[in-house]
């Protein structure tokens, strides 16, 4: 057998550090861990922090005498085996670091019931993510359930791990892990660092065995109910056309070639033409066959070449932060950048390349009611190309402007970090109840994805070229997912996955017996709805490709634009600041034009 200490060029090590990387969960309404037999979106920080420890590990940072194992686990679509996970840390003396990283504000409860046992073991745990970065940012260091991570001697990072990873790996093997490492003032550049990855067998556990990278970071734009400025920054940074296409290659030999570029805006990455331009290149000559999702803002379309360079780069899905309708509430909320008036042309522009568009929708603005946001649905189903439209509660999330202007004035909101998700209501309203505002946001998803509308969206994507298996598809989970299993579909997936062990603590452990009686009926109760659903989009599907009118179908939402639009659109006539957006634009027009 080869001698392969010498292989390496370094000597055999004599200890192994176990590096556990935890993305966690968090419990749904009955306090139960959400997890699937495979997860819709993958985590881009479990592989970013990921391929940071693989570097690490490749350079023996430790040591030349002390291997790193490192094992990732989404808890989204993977159990955490906590005795399994003890003995391995029993096995190697206790040397290694639990690391629970991108820990959202709604994760943060089951973050720390993972970090418990780990803690009353002595094994060291460091705890990073959006939580724990904002509430540094935004507030004063203990608010907001920080002084719980302190009591358990959990280690607390701000910050981003580019580049300081390595010193936290150091302190822990040298038995001096501090209590917070905090660089928020000190974001790394991105460019030339180890590239985000997850090895094939992590990868698989997602829908379309899809991974992630970031192009860039951070945002210029102020809106207030945002995080990501304040905790990636608002000035942005980006990796390389290189680096993308060393990310590209490394994924590409293990088979995977489905990519959701996180950038929050990809469209406003001032590299993005030369990314795209890397892209087009590995799909159209080096045979790569690319499929990505990115996210845009609504003026995207007037950036030269843009759209269509997307197309060619393999996009085929685009998000877009849509958020509302009423001029006056985008301005509230200082998402001053959306114009409506450019909304119809925008979406057209994505359509006439074949894009699936997906529009986030935000309830729960000043200005709504559950009237006005009937009205607004209806609009949107009429009169804008949507394919599918996510709907969220706005949500002052700790380490928002949003949150930060709350907690200053005392103003009551939801003491349940779990129920932070942007999907429960977690402050009061002016103009609506409690009641009322979670009634509507139960309502919308049910008035959107009616017979009615999914048969339109199918019929528009035959019409503009939209792959319509793949759009009945994503109709199939989001007409679906809030109604059968109480989650945002975000947070859905294949085959819902629960064990009695994994509720929440302070309520009720159930027997076995009835438990599992329980979960056996809804999972039938769930999957036979499921099929039946299938069925009838199959149906509906297969009917519209038989129709030999079928593209040159046409209606409101995908006929041209038209100069008359500001007079006659619901869009631009039924609310104040659509009228005042409106005169707005004519008023530039007239400036521009003379």
């Amino acid at each position: 057998m080869p001698n392969r200490s010498r292989l390496w060029g370094r000597q055999t090590p004599s200890r192994r550090f176990q590096l556990i990387l935890i993305k966690p969960s968090h419990y749904d309404d009955d306090g139960y861990v959400i997890r699937w037999w495979r997860g819709m979106i993958p985590s881009n920080s479990l592989a970013a922090v990921y391929g940071i420890a693989k570097d690490c590990a490749e350079r023996r940072v430790l040591g030349a005498d002390i291997a790193i194992d490192i094992e990732p686990i989404d808890e989204t679509c993977a159990r955490i085996d906590v005795p399994a996970l003890l003995a391995r840390f029993r096995r190697n003396g206790g040397f290694g670091l639990v690391a629970l990283v991108g820990v959202q504000s709604n994760q943060y409860p089951r973050a720390l019931d993972i970090a418990r046992p780990f803690r009353e073991a002595g094994i060291p745990v460091a705890m990073g993510g959006f939580h724990v970065s904002g509430c540094l940012s935004m507030l004063d260091g203990r608010a907001v359930g920080l002084d719980a991570c302190r009591e358990m001697g959990i280690s607390i990072f701000a910050g981003e791990a580019e580049d300081r990873f390595e010193a936290v790996l150091r302190d822990v093997s040298e038995d001096r892990l501090k209590p917070e490492y905090n660089f928020m003032k000190d974001l790394p550049g991105i460019e030339g660092t180890p590239a985000p990855y997850l090895p094939k067998e992590y990868v698989t556990r997602t829908l379309g065995r899809s991974t992630s990278f970031d192009a860039g970071r951070g945002c210029p734009y102020q809106c207030s109910f945002c995080t990501i400025i304040n905790v990636q920054g608002r000035k942005s940074r980006y990796r390389s056309p290189d680096d993308v296409e060393n990310l590209v290659r490394l994924n590409w030999q293990q088979g995977i070639c489905k990519f959701f570029i996180t950038d929050d805006n990809f469209a406003r990455n001032k590299g993005w033409e030369a990314i795209l331009d890397r892209l087009i290149e590995l799909k159209e000559k080096g045979g790569i066959p690319l499929g990505l999702m990115i996210q845009v803002d609504t003026l995207c379309h007037k950036i030269p070449n843009f759209v269509k360079k997307a197309k060619r780069a393999g996009v085929t899905r685009v998000f877009i932060g849509l958020e509302n309708i009423n001029p006056d509430n985008l301005a509230g909320a200082k998402k001053r950048q959306n114009k409506i008036t450019e909304y119809r042309k925008m979406l057209l522009a994505w359509k006439a390349e074949g894009i699936i568009t997906i529009a986030g929708y935000i309830l729960g603005f000043p200005a709504d009611t559950a009237e006005t946001i009937r009205r607004d649905i209806a609009i949107m189903q009429s009169e804008l190309p949507i394919d599918i439209l996510e709907f969220f509660c706005l949500t002052p999330l700790p380490g928002s402007e949003d949150h930060q202007g709350l907690w200053k004035a005392g103003v009551a909101m939801d003491p349940d970090l779990n129920n932070y998700d942007v999907e429960h209501v977690c402050t009061a309203h002016p103009r609506m109840s409690r009641k009322e505002w979670e009634d509507i946001y139960q309502e919308a998803w049910s008035l959107y994805y009616s017979p009615a509308h999914m048969k339109v969206l199918l019929r528009r994507a035959v019409a503009t070229g939209v792959p319509i298996k793949s759009l009945a598809m994503i109709l199939l989970t989001f007409s679906t997912t809030v109604r059968l299993e109480g989650v945002h579909p975000l947070q859905g997936g294949i085959f819902r996955l629960k064990h009695p062990s994994e509720r929440r603590p302070g309520l009720e452990h159930e027997a076995p017996w009835r438990f599992w009686p329980r979960f056996v009926r809804d999972t039938i109760h769930t999957h036979a709805v499921l099929a039946g659903t299938y069925a009838w989009l199959r149906r509906q599907r297969k009917a519209i490709l038989r129709d030999p009118g079928a593209r040159a179908y046409m209606d409101l939402a995908l006929s041209p634009v038209g100069d008359d639009e500001d007079e006659t659109l619901d869009l631009l006539t039924k609310t104040t600041g659509a009228t005042g957006a409106v005169a707005h634009t004519r008023k530039v027009e007239a400036l521009t034009h003379g």
